[in-house]
């Protein structure tokens, strides 16, 4: 399913926007826009799609979408039945990348949040002490006007930033971005995951990338990413073949193949692992 492009561009007065919504449900479409977008689940329960990632929702989530990256709130089935008393509540901030102006993110002091929004490409679910407290950041910046609103939104990003209380949604396959984390000595070895995605990827040939033995290479790869390079290298791929199977152009024999993988029981058996369901089930969940 292709998703949509929605128009969530600020006012030509304002440099983001801050919007709370009271609705019977949450809007139904799958979209994107250039915008980032901080969601504060206020009340609502339902299915939360964000790039190939499916899980539930409910009322206290708090989730940093990326630019560009494809997502979607459905509520339950409940929420749609005539009569149903149910809402759906939510503060929602829209925000492009440099709302505060290129020179400002590039202030050394703004690296944590310049990291921030790159994670963003793959969505983030925040928990813990931080997610109540950017809640209440949320709910108080309705108060404010002006730069004082603007100074809250930069802190309330800055805490994001400081916290290691989150999750990352989406897989690296799905928004064939990857975060600048060790940019400097793991760059080359993402990209070339990234573009030889239906050849043969070696851990020799990743090691040699980054001037490492395989050994140490494999050691230093799975002590930071927490699991080894070929777990990697099959979730990429599996994340690849979901924006393929969403894009609905090629069946899921071809896209086997197109993700790099050598027979269609192994690819059925490795999506599942990962995704929890087959190819087709996954697929099936998209259909709205």
């Amino acid at each position: 399913m292709k998703p949509r492009l929605i128009d969530r561009s600020n006012s030509k007065d304002q440099s983001f926007s801050v919007s709370y919504l009271d609705e019977q449900y949450f809007f139904k479409v799958w979209h994107y826009h250039p915008e980032l977008e901080l969601v504060f689940i206020l009340e609502g329960t339902g299915t939360q799609f964000v790039g190939d990632s499916i899980e539930q929702f409910q009322a206290g989530d708090v989730v940093l979408i990326g630019k560009n990256l494809p997502h979607l709130m459905l509520n339950d089935s409940d929420y749609f039945e005539k009569g149903s008393t149910l809402a759906a509540r939510a503060i929602v901030i829209n925000f492009e990348r440099y709302f505060a102006g290129r020179t400002f993110l590039s202030l050394p002091e703004m690296a944590s949040i310049n990291t921030l929004l790159d994670l963003s490409l793959r969505g983030i679910k925040f928990h813990g002490v931080v997610r109540e407290q950017a809640l209440l950041a949320a709910q108080r910046i309705f108060e404010l006007a002006d730069y004082e609103r603007m100074l809250a939104l930069i802190h309330l990003l800055c805490s994001l930033s400081k916290t290691s209380d989150y999750r990352l949604l989406s897989s690296s396959g799905f928004s064939n971005s990857v975060a600048n984390i060790e940019k400097s000595r793991m760059g080359k070895v993402y990209d070339y995951v990234m573009n030889n995605m239906d050849k043969n990827i070696s851990l020799k040939r990743a090691a040699e990338i980054v001037h490492m033995n395989p050994t140490s290479f494999s050691r230093y790869f799975k002590k930071n990413h927490k699991k080894n390079f070929t777990q990697y290298v099959n979730e990429v791929r599996i994340g690849y073949a979901c924006k393929l199977l969403l894009e609905k152009k090629l069946n899921v024999s071809e896209i086997c193949y197109r993700v790099g993988f050598n027979n269609i029981s192994n690819f059925n058996r490795q999506f599942k692992i990962i995704k929890g369901v087959s190819p087709r089930e996954y697929l099936k969940s998209y259909l709205f």
